[in-house]
């Protein structure tokens, strides 16, 4: 067998998968915040571009790609499904690992599926500048990119601690011409509202996307784009899994288990909803996901509607939540750190369909740590959740299994990540059960 199974260029799906028809139980729709009434799609124009808007209630099942999206794409998709033979060989396990990577995208990361599609959607109907959050930098990244190659201005929110934690991103960021300012800030009235109350606060991504959204809808030439959550960049994403299933069939094999860190969500959905319609036509494969223990969303949080930013200027959602108030510890893997989750997923969750399992940190540094001298590649600290993962389901699997994980992103802007936990320094959080209920007491009832 190959070590690596690269799909053609020409073999590059045309079309995104939307889940959505295929639900078992229906998504509960989007609330306005005011009249906690089902959204109506015209007041998302503030924010999204209407393309964008069509998508995300969108119940046809495959979405045609734009050819100028997928010539941006060709730069670097297909990516390639790699065995992990010397992960697998230092383990002792029978199994077949394989990983999906996603690091070999401009930003590093499976961020662009998403970024160039909005902003190519904005671009299509004269949007100027685009405004976004960021946690450990990834999707400002690639947001960044997807402007520059496209024309337009972009505005980066990123979560103070992760800004201070990891300034290559930033850097790179202004790179591509992108502005970026540490969350919260003294550019808005919520930032500024966060400050006074709390100089030393190190931010959040609900509060990030606080400041991004109030951003777009107090500028007319400016909207809003989200790198995960959200239904449509699900759909964006499901380019990653729709390969996946391309290219073992290359070799004649199938997944038994699809492995994928979340925070929102958006790069696990990416690799598993392709497979969701055999799963339920009764093939046997397990969704795994794998989120931090300092921020546990569909481990420990609630399944309820919710907001999805601080400010409380979102949509509710229902979905799995800590409450928007939840204010989750520094740890490195930034990306990671929502109180929320993505809706389809959370559905998928409650159902039973999707599994959830979280770890602390350091465990998920020591996998990154083996990956790094089997395999070679340094993993961003998010991925490396996926990685310690995989490690323990492959430990489990049959000999004859293979499990399948999502190299989501490259850990080589991380370095100072790095550096703290070689030298002993990182911390280990959970959360006593206490707080989480004293945070879920801003969500609001629904019924």
């Amino acid at each position: 067998m190959e070590l690596k199974i690269t799909l053609p260029e020409s073999e590059m799906p045309r079309q995104w998968y939307n889940a959505l028809p295929d639900l078992p139980t229906p998504l509960a729709p989007p609330l306005d915040p005011q009249t906690k009434q089902p959204v109506d799609p015209a007041q998302l124009e503030l924010i999204f571009p209407k393309a964008v808007i069509e998508q995300e209630l969108s119940s046809q099942r495959w979405l045609p790609i734009p050819e100028p999206v997928l010539d941006i794409y060709r730069l670097y998709r297909p990516t390639p499904l790699v065995r992990a033979k010397r992960l697998e060989k230092a383990l002792g396990v029978k199994c077949k690992i394989f990983y999906k990577n996603e690091s070999v995208s401009p930003a590093g990361s499976h961020k662009p599926n998403t970024a160039i599609p909005q902003a190519y959607y904005n671009k299509m109907e004269g949007v100027r500048r685009i405004s976004t959050e960021t946690g450990a930098g990834q999707w400002g990244t690639a947001l960044s990119f997807a402007c520059s190659q496209l024309g337009l201005d972009c505005t980066v929110y990123m979560v103070k601690v992760s800004y201070t934690q990891k300034p290559y991103r930033r850097i790179l960021i202004n790179a591509y011409g992108g502005e970026i300012f540490p969350s919260p800030s003294e550019n808005t009235k919520t930032g500024r509202a966060m400050l006074e109350q709390d100089p030393d606060c190190t931010g959040s991504l609900g509060l990030a996307i606080s400041e991004a959204v109030e951003d777009a809808v107090t500028h007319d030439d400016t909207r809003y784009a989200l790198g995960s959550v959200l239904n449509h960049v699900l759909h964006h994403q499901t380019i990653i899994g729709l390969e996946v299933e391309k290219q073992l069939a290359m070799i004649g094999a199938k997944p038994d288990y699809l492995v994928g860190c979340v925070g929102g969500g958006s790069n696990f959905a990416g690799l598993v909803l392709p497979f969701l319609p055999r799963k339920l036509a009764g093939e046997k494969i397990r969704f795994i996901a794998v989120e931090p223990k300092a921020c546990p969303t569909l481990t420990r949080g609630q399944y309820r509607y919710d907001y999805g930013d601080v400010a409380q200027l979102t949509p509710l959602l229902k979905m799995h939540t800590l409450g928007h108030a939840f204010m989750p510890a520094p740890i490195h893997a930034g990306g990671l750190r929502y109180h929320g989750g993505a809706p389809i997923v959370c559905n998928l969750a409650n159902e039973g369909i999707v599994e959830s399992t979280a770890y602390f940190q350091t465990e998920c540094f020591e996998a990154a740590k083996l990956f790094l001298r089997t395999e070679g590649f340094l993993p961003a600290p998010e991925t490396s959740h996926a990685i310690k993962a995989a490690i323990e389901t492959a430990r489990q699997a049959g000999p004859d299994e293979n499990v399948v994980f999502l190299y989501s992103g490259h850990g080589l802007l991380d370095l100072a990540s790095y550096d703290a936990f070689l030298q002993g320094k990182l911390t280990d959080y959970a959360y006593p059960e206490s707080h989480i209920a004293e945070a879920l007491k801003s969500c609001p009832d629904i019924d």
